[in-house]
Formats: C-alpha cells, sequence, structure tokens
C-alpha cells in the first residue's frame, strides 16, 4: 500500500551560519487569525509611544559667532558646505561633516543681509551696508592672511535680501524702494523693477521658471515680477508685513510666505487673490522658512523662539522644537538631503536637528528597515484613534504659555495707556473752558503686582499700571 506523506529537503530550511534569520511556515488564512484588528491597534499604539520615548531630536550645535546669526544659505552642489552671516558682519563657511568652522571673514561693516550660493558651488555672494560682495566657496583655507573679496558691487541704497538666479549668472537683491538685477560681469545693476513706496525686506528667484521673481515688502504686498518683460506682474496684499518667501522646489508654481502675524500663507501664483492654505500654529512673528528638497515640508523659525516643520498640505505643524537657551530664530534650513534642519538664533549659536525626531541614525540592515516601514504603515493606518493621536500630537510647549501670557499682559498695558491719554485729553479740555480756574492734579499710581502660575512650577511676574485718578479743584 502506497502513502502520501510530507517531505521537505533539509536544505532549503537549514542556515548557512548562526546569522541566517530561521525560515518560518505561516498559514496566512484570516479564519486562524480572528483578533487581527486587536494586534494591529496594539502594535500602533506601542510604535507610537516608543516614537515618543526615543524622540531625541538635538544632534549638536556649532559655537563660534560673536553675535546672533542672521541668515544662512546652502550650497546646491555640496552637501557639508553650510554659509552663516551674523549681526556683525562675519561670514563663516561650516564642514556639517566635522562640525567645524572651516573658513570666516568679516565681510561687512554692519549685518550681514543676506547670502546666496552661485549655482557653480565655487564662489558666493554676501549683501549688506550698501555692497555686494563675491567670495570664494574654500572648503579650507590654512592660511593666516585675511580673505578678499572676488568683486564688489556698490549701490546707494540699502540692501536687505539677495538671491542668485538657478542657472545664468544673475543676481538679485533687495533695495529700499526697489529690486535690483545684476550681472556678474557690470558694476551698476541690469534692470530695476518698483511697485509703490516701501521697502522691500525679502526677494527670491522661482528654481523652474527663469524669469520669474517674488518679493516681499513693508507695504505688506508680494509682488511677482517678470524680467523678460522687466515690468511687475502681479501683487497681494496681506494683513500684515511678510518677512520671507519660499519657492517650492517640487511645485514651482506653490510658494509660502512668513508673516508678521504668526501664520504662513501658500498661495498658487495663477491666482493671488487667495491664499491656498494657512498654517497656524506659532505664537510670534515667523521670520524664516525654508523648503526641503522633496517639497513636502518646510520648517519655520520664529519670534517665539521655536521652530516648527509643517507638512505643505498641512495647516498644523508636526513638530516643535525649543531649548531653554535658545532664543529668536532668524534664519532656517534644510539640509541638501532632507533629514536634517539647520538653524541660526539670537543667541549666537547654529543648532542641529533631525528633521524627524525618533529617527535611527547610521546603517540599518534590511531587518530593521522592513520593521520600521510596517510600523510607519500602522501608524498611519490607525493616526484617527483616540488615543494614538493624543500621544503623537501631544508636545511640551512651555514656551507658548509664555508668550500667550506676554501678549495678555500687553494688551492690558495698552488698554491702561489708552485710558490714561484720553483723561489726560479730557482734563486739558476742562481746563482751558475754565481760565480763571487752576486745576491741581493728584496722580495715585497704584502697581499691582500680579503672580501667574504657569505649568510645570514656572511662574512669570510682571509689573502693571492700573489706576490713575484726577481730581479737579476749582477756585473761582
Amino acid at each position: 500500500m502506497k502513502i502520501k506523506t510530507l517531505s521537505r529537503c533539509e536544505e532549503t530550511f537549514t542556515r548557512e551560519c548562526k546569522g541566517d534569520v530561521v525560515k518560518v511556515f505561516r498559514n496566512l488564512d484570516p479564519a486562524l487569525h480572528p483578533f487581527d484588528k486587536a494586534r494591529e491597534y496594539t502594535r500602533a499604539l506601542q510604535a507610537t509611544k516608543l516614537d515618543k520615548l526615543f524622540a531625541k531630536p538635538f544632534i549638536g550645535a556649532l559655537d563660534g559667532h560673536a553675535d546672533g546669526v542672521f541668515c544662512s544659505a546652502l550650497s546646491k552642489r555640496n552637501l557639508v558646505q553650510f554659509l552663516t552671516g551674523a549681526c556683525d558682519g562675519e561670514v563663516r563657511v561650516w564642514d556639517l561633516n566635522v562640525r567645524k568652522c572651516v573658513w570666516r571673514a568679516y565681510a561687512h561693516a554692519g549685518f550681514v543681509r543676506g547670502l546666496s550660493v552661485a549655482p557653480g558651488g565655487g564662489t558666493f555672494f554676501s549683501c549688506g551696508d550698501k555692497t555686494v560682495k563675491q567670495w570664494t566657496l574654500c572648503v579650507a583655507d590654512d592660511s593666516r592672511q585675511e580673505p578678499a573679496a572676488l568683486n564688489t558691487w556698490l549701490h546707494s541704497e540699502t540692501l536687505t535680501s539677495i538671491d542668485h538666479h538657478w542657472r545664468n549668472a544673475h543676481f538679485a537683491t533687495a533695495a529700499d524702494t526697489r529690486v535690483l538685477v545684476w550681472d556678474h560681469a557690470r558694476s551698476n545693476p541690469v534692470q530695476s523693477f518698483s511697485w509703490g513706496c516701501d521697502a522691500i525686506s525679502c526677494v527670491r528667484y522661482n528654481p523652474a521658471e527663469r524669469s520669474l521673481l517674488a518679493s516681499t515688502g513693508s507695504d505688506r504686498a508680494v509682488t511677482l515680477f517678470d524680467t523678460r518683460e522687466g515690468a511687475a506682474m502681479r501683487k497681494a496684499v496681506l494683513v500684515m508685513r511678510s518677512n520671507a518667501l519660499a519657492w517650492n522646489p517640487q511645485e514651482p508654481l506653490n510658494f509660502t510666505v512668513a508673516s508678521e502675524d504668526h501664520n504662513l500663507y501658500t498661495f498658487d501664483l495663477r491666482k493671488l487673490d487667495q491664499a491656498k492654505l494657512i498654517h497656524k500654529d506659532h505664537v510670534g512673528a515667523v521670520m524664516d522658512l525654508a523648503f526641503s528638497p522633496t517639497g513636502q515640508e518646510f520648517v519655520t523659525g520664529s519670534y517665539d523662539r521655536t521652530v516648527r516643520i509643517f507638512g505643505h498640505r498641512e495647516g498644523r505643524s508636526r513638530e516643535v522644537y525649543h531649548t531653554k537657551r535658545m532664543q529668536r530664530v532668524f534664519c532656517v534650513n534644510f539640509s541638501g538631503d532632507g533629514r536634517f534642519v539647520l538653524t541660526g538664533s539670537d543667541d549666537t549659536n547654529l543648532r542641529i536637528w533631525k528633521a524627524e525626531a525618533s529617527q535611527q541614525l547610521g546603517v540599518k540592515v534590511p531587518r530593521a528597515e522592513k520593521k520600521l516601514e510596517y510600523e510607519e504603515a500602522l501608524k498611519k493606518r490607525y493616526q484617527h484613534m483616540p488615543e494614538v493621536r493624543r500621544i503623537a500630537k501631544h508636545r511640551h510647549r512651555a514656551n507658548d504659555a509664555k508668550l500667550k501670557i506676554a501678549g495678555s499682559m500687553q494688551e492690558k498695558i495698552a488698554k491702561i495707556v489708552n485710558l490714561c491719554q484720553s483723561a489726560n485729553r479730557r482734563l486739558w479740555r476742562r481746563f482751558h473752558r475754565c481760565p480763571r480756574a487752576a486745576t491741581h492734579v493728584v496722580y495715585s499710581l497704584i502697581f499691582v503686582k500680579h503672580y501667574i502660575e504657569l505649568e510645570r512650577g514656572m511662574s512669570l511676574h510682571y509689573i502693571a499700571l492700573e489706576h490713575i485718578f484726577f481730581k479737579f479743584v476749582p477756585i473761582c
């Protein structure tokens, strides 16, 4: 009698060495796994908790500047070259691989208002104190001689921003009331644009359209210029002034503006009458922003001493970074590979952060990569569950509480000042109606010390002017 039995070749499931993975035979029939959704939810919740547990975004700080870091720029051809400009006129070139300064020079007498690297990556430009200077971008300079500029362009107006063309030998600067386009081979601007009479604060070239230029000004306007026609195209006026502007590198029709009203606005250049999306979360004026090379997210730096990362289609930030010593953030950048965030603040320090707070640095084996991909898929599937959402979105934001209370204090003091001014006006009008009367003003200044308890034992003291009493004493 012939009996059929299961037979396997031992070589197909025997490990060649002890580092190999043992093959496990599984039956994927759903009937044999009744609680798969519950197990997936538990794994998603566990992965979310582990992300918060291992979230250590701060990598290191680059110190060396003697004054606040005001502007920065990255080379488009090199991942490790990073340029910074300070408020004392010093420009430094950093090697991010070793986290050291490899070149430094006092380029300007005042603030370094802007930095931009040429497309070839061999030179860079700096602007400040009514001059634009071209420098050699070197990785290391062992000479003790003072670096000298290759070229210098002079102008009669203050230059507040600079951006180099993505391909041509042209660069644009923002002057007091105009946008100027310069050529490397000429000493005077080849083009000049103006629309209005207020100062221009930021100017940026479009990465795809060679002749398209955008600027922001103190008149609350965002203006588009066409260098081929030599004229302005469109203009959008916002509620408050815009401090910075950045084009999306993967969607060149869209750009995002950082505003003084604590928000960011994403526009489509074909329809400037309405913003596509408003990004909210900051509690202070947004000073700078920069897009990731992927175009899927951007980083912002604010006057509220925080750094936030937004998705380009999300109205709320997905991450917020802050430290106790970090002051107002003036410049932010994404690294060339999009894995790190570089920030410069008023406390003279440059900081390096992870773009993903819980990201594991270093080389990962294929099994670890597959595990991370599986966990990301689970977190995305169950991201709207209450417990997963609560843990994923929780952030410690002590600075927000401080600034909100400080804002309420300023509003209260402003109201008191307005009351005092109106009382003074009424008093003087009453005095002039009765010329034979003498006015005796009794000022009763009551300073009330308010003590406000914040979360986690933090406290804030302030003194406000509460009452002013006036007494009219006629003698006639």
